[in-house]
C-alpha cells in the first residue's frame, strides 16, 4: 500500500497519491497534472479514479485536465452536480484501487457535497481518511462557502457538527488524519501547521471534536470568520463547470516579448503588469504602474485576493527562468490569462534607459527613530495579528481589503508602511502606487524586526481593544 500526501506551501494544500497492485487514485489534485503523471510512470501505475472532497474554493483542481490525460473517472460525493463528465458517488459507497478499498463517506457542513474518503487496507481495517475541508488539523471548515444554497452559514454548521460525530468521531483513534489543508489557508480559522494526525490525537486537541452542545458548535464556528476572499467564489465554480486546457494556458503565457512587443501589447491591451520579484528588488526598481505580487510569499492566494478581475490580461516581469512557474502558479487559482512575459525581465527594462519607479525603504530602527518624532503609519497586517501587537500610533489597514479603504487615505500624506516581514507591505505599496499615492516608505522587516529594536508595543504598554 502506497500512500503519499503532496504539499504544496503556497497553496497549503495537499493532494494524495494511493496506489497498489498497480492501481492507482488521486485526491484533490492540483490543476497541473505533471507531478502526477511522472508519479505515474514511476510506479508504473494505472490511474483509476480521480476523486474530489468537495468544489474547492481556493484553488482550481487539475481533475478535468487529469481525466482527459488518462482516461480515469472523475469521483465526487452525493449532491455534486458538474458540467462534466463525473461520477456522482453514493454515501458510503466503495471503489476498489488494486487490493485496497476507498469507502464515500457524505459528511456535508463545509459545503453541501463535502465527503471524506475512508481507506481500507487489504485485510478491511480502516487506515485512513481523507478529509478535505471537513477536518483539518487544530480547526474545521468554515461554513460560508457553498455554492449557491439557500441554507444560511448556521445551517451548514450545524450540518457539519453532525457529520462530524456520527461520520469521522465513530471511526478508530489509530485512524491518521489527511485534511485538504494546513495553516495559511483561509479555508479555516486556527489550523495546525502539521498536515496529518491520528484521529485519536485529534479528539484531544481538536476544539471542533470536544464535547460541544451543536448551538455552542456553531456559536464558535460562525464566529469571527473573516470574509472569503473575492475569488473563492470564482474558483468553486470553474471547478463545478470546467475551465480553461492547462496546456493552452501555459502556451499562451509562456510568450516571450522583447520591449517593443511588450510595450505595443500594454499599450493596446491595457493588461495588469504583474512583477513576482523579490520584494526588495521591486523597491529598488520597477516598471512603473506595475503591481508586485513575489513569487516566493503566499503567492497565489495574493493574486486572488488583489486582482479582482479573474479574467483580466496579465503580463509578467520575472526572474530569468522563472516565467513559466509564474504562469503555472497563477493557473492555480484561475488566473489563466497570462499573454506573455518580459524577455530578460526587469534587467533587460533597465538595460534600455526605459523609465523605472522604486519604492523608498528604512530599516526598523530609522522607522523607530521617526516613529518617535511622529510619523504616519499603516500597518496592513490582518486584524488578529495587529491586536495581538501593534504600534499604539499605527493604523491598521490589512492589505485584504485595500480596495475598501484606499478612498480613506490622503494622497498628499506621507505613510510608512509595514506588514510582518515585508512582503505584504511591498504589495500594498505597489497598489497605492498604481492609484496615485506616491508618498510611500516600506520598513524593512515589518513588524517582527520593529518589534526587536525594543520600541514599546501593545504588547507591553497598551490595553488591547
Amino acid at each position: 500500500m502506497n500512500v503519499k500526501q503532496l504539499y504544496t506551501n503556497c497553496l497549503a494544500q495537499g493532494a494524495y497519491y494511493i496506489s497498489h497492485n498497480g492501481e492507482a487514485a488521486i485526491i484533490d489534485p492540483l490543476r497541473e497534472t505533471r507531478p502526477y503523471t511522472d508519479l505515474l510512470k514511476q510506479n508504473n501505475d494505472t490511474l483509476k479514479y480521480i476523486f474530489e472532497t468537495h468544489f474547492h474554493a481556493d484553488f482550481v483542481s487539475g481533475h478535468v485536465d487529469l481525466a482527459k490525460a488518462t482516461g480515469a473517472k472523475i469521483v465526487f460525493g452525493p449532491d455534486a452536480k458538474t458540467n462534466y463528465d463525473s461520477y456522482i458517488a453514493k454515501d458510503n459507497e466503495e471503489f476498489k484501487i488494486g487490493g485496497l478499498t476507498l469507502r464515500v463517506l457524505h459528511t456535508p457542513g463545509h459545503t453541501l457535497e463535502s465527503s471524506t474518503y475512508l481507506l481500507l487496507d487489504e485485510n478491511g481495517k480502516p487506515h485512513c481518511i481523507f478529509s478535505g475541508d471537513t477536518l483539518f488539523i487544530g480547526d474545521v471548515g468554515r461554513p460560508d462557502l457553498a455554492i449557491k444554497s439557500d441554507l444560511t452559514q448556521e445551517d451548514l454548521a450545524g450540518m457539519l457538527y453532525d457529520s462530524l460525530r456520527k461520520k469521522i468521531m465513530t471511526l478508530p483513534d489509530d485512524v491518521i488524519v489527511y485534511p485538504a489543508h494546513g495553516a495559511g489557508s483561509a479555508c479555516g480559522k486556527n489550523m495546525s501547521k502539521e498536515t496529518f494526525d491520528t484521529l485519536g490525537n485529534q479528539k484531544k486537541v481538536n476544539y471542533a471534536l470536544q464535547n460541544l452542545s451543536k448551538q455552542d458548535f456553531v456559536k464558535e464556528l460562525t464566529t469571527g470568520i473573516a470574509p472569503a476572499p473575492q475569488y473563492f467564489a470564482k474558483n468553486a465554480l470553474l471547478n463545478k463547470d470546467g475551465y480553461k486546457n492547462f496546456s493552452d494556458v501555459m502556451q499562451a503565457g509562456a510568450n516571450a516579448l522583447d520591449i517593443a512587443t511588450f510595450e505595443e501589447v500594454r499599450a493596446n491591451m491595457k493588461p495588469i503588469v504583474l512583477d513576482v520579484r523579490k520584494p526588495e528588488e521591486f523597491a529598488a526598481g520597477h516598471i512603473p504602474g506595475s503591481l508586485y505580487i513575489g513569487l516566493d510569499g503566499q503567492f497565489a492566494p495574493w493574486v486572488g485576493t488583489v486582482i479582482h478581475d479573474i479574467t483580466f490580461p496579465l503580463l509578467i516581469v520575472a526572474p530569468v527562468g522563472r516565467e513559466e512557474e509564474t504562469v503555472m502558479r497563477l493557473s492555480r487559482v484561475g488566473y489563466d490569462n497570462s499573454i506573455g512575459y518580459l524577455k530578460g525581465g526587469f534587467d533587460a527594462w533597465k538595460t534600455s534607459g526605459k523609465e523605472i519607479a522604486t519604492i523608498e525603504n528604512v530599516t526598523a530602527d530609522q522607522y523607530v527613530d521617526l516613529y518617535k518624532k511622529g510619523i504616519s503609519t499603516l500597518d496592513v497586517r490582518k486584524p488578529g495579528e495587529y491586536d495581538a501587537n501593534h504600534l499604539s500610533e499605527a493604523i491598521n489597514k490589512p492589505l485584504d481589503y485595500i480596495f475598501d479603504w484606499m478612498g480613506e487615505v490622503d494622497q498628499n500624506k506621507k505613510y510608512y508602511v509595514n506588514c510582518a516581514g515585508g512582503y505584504r507591505s511591498v504589495i500594498a505599496a505597489s497598489i497605492l502606487k498604481a492609484n496615485g499615492y506616491h508618498n510611500l516608505v516600506n520598513v524593512l522587516g515589518g513588524f517582527g524586526a520593529i518589534a526587536k529594536t525594543g520600541v514599546e508595543t501593545c504588547a507591553t504598554a497598551c490595553s488591547k481593544s
